[in-house]
């Protein structure tokens, strides 16, 4: 059979898991407000580091002509790589008169 469990060490659990709930609530809690006051400071600026907005502007710079640099293959231009753009002959071959 069961051993009956006593009221003083019921009593005495409840106790240790409320002791406990309510530790695990104030260290979510704890963690809680050290996190947004770490999103409300203003981020540090490391030495080196990227600047956000000359980062930008580059990548601006870089999108406002895409056209000026279709044509250009620097790979194929050293020789490292195939080009990609069909070649053209230098003369044409004559058609051929029905």
């Amino acid at each position: 059979m069961k051993n009956a469990i006593e009221p003083a060490q019921a009593i005495q659990r409840v106790k240790v898991g409320m002791t406990g709930l309510a530790f695990v609530l104030l260290l979510i809690g704890l963690a809680s407000a050290i996190f947004s006051s770490v999103n409300r400071e203003r981020p540090v600026a490391v030495a080196g580091a990227a600047k956000p907005d000359v980062v930008a502007n580059l990548t601006n710079a870089n999108a406002t002509d895409p056209a000026a640099n279709a044509g250009k293959e620097p790979l194929a231009e050293l020789g490292v790589a195939p080009s990609t753009s069909p070649a053209t002959p230098a003369n044409p071959p004559a058609k051929p008169r029905p």
